[in-house]
């Protein structure tokens, strides 16, 4: 079995704010798992402070090569403000992420060059104080026991990192756990030697 895809993802809503030559740039960074939720959350944005010069965005749905990207200018010239955030996010590690800069004009142009700076440092400023979990792919898993076994299962489920979702108890115990699928071998393993063979766990889908 391969092993589970693990990567960093936001922990959370986050927000910074940095000024540069009296305009504010002020970054929003938050977890996304679609391209709709990676909209959803800009037009969030967009509706909270509309009055704002730009709203300039780069998200990674996704991880590794698997991932689904996108950027914009949101009007600022061609190449100045998504592609640096975006460059510091693929720079970061970090997989379903979406970065929105919001800029108010503060009067002075900064020139390309200046954005350029401006946009990339208020992307590194976010991520810099930005709250990270690990990402763990996992699956759920049926397994069908006796009650003879049931209380070993339960803890041998616990030592492999199993979270047992739903219980239902009639001729015999029908478990519904969650495991990381790095654990899902381990686990099985242990379990056909506890059972002789006659309990195999069947993977149900993602988690």
């Amino acid at each position: 079995m391969p092993p589970g895809k693990r990567y960093r993802i936001p922990a959370e809503k986050h927000r910074v704010e940095i000024v540069v030559v009296n305009s504010r740039f002020i970054t929003t960074i938050d977890r996304v798992t679609s391209v709709d939720e990676a909209k959803a959350i800009l037009n969030a944005v967009r509706a909270e402070m509309p009055d704002a010069s730009h709203h300039v965005h780069a998200y990674r749905v996704g991880y590794g090569n698997s991932v689904i990207e996108s950027l914009s200018d949101d009007g600022e010239p061609s190449g100045t403000a998504g592609p640096p955030v975006m460059a510091v996010l693929r720079g970061s590690d970090i997989g379903d992420i979406i970065v929105i800069v919001t800029r108010y004009f503060g009067g002075t142009k900064l020139g390309t060059g200046g954005l350029v700076r401006a946009y990339g440092d208020a992307a590194r400023e976010g991520l810099k104080t930005l709250k990270t979990e690990e990402k763990i792919e996992k699956k759920l898993l049926g397994i069908e026991t006796s009650y003879s076994l049931y209380e070993q299962i339960k803890r041998m489920i616990a030592q492999h990192n199993g979270v047992i979702d739903d219980e239902s108890f009639a001729g015999e115990v029908t478990i519904m756990a969650i495991f990381p699928v790095d654990d899902i071998e381990p686990f099985t393993a242990d379990l056909t030697e506890l059972s002789a063979g006659r309990i195999e766990p069947i993977i149900l889908g993602d988690a």
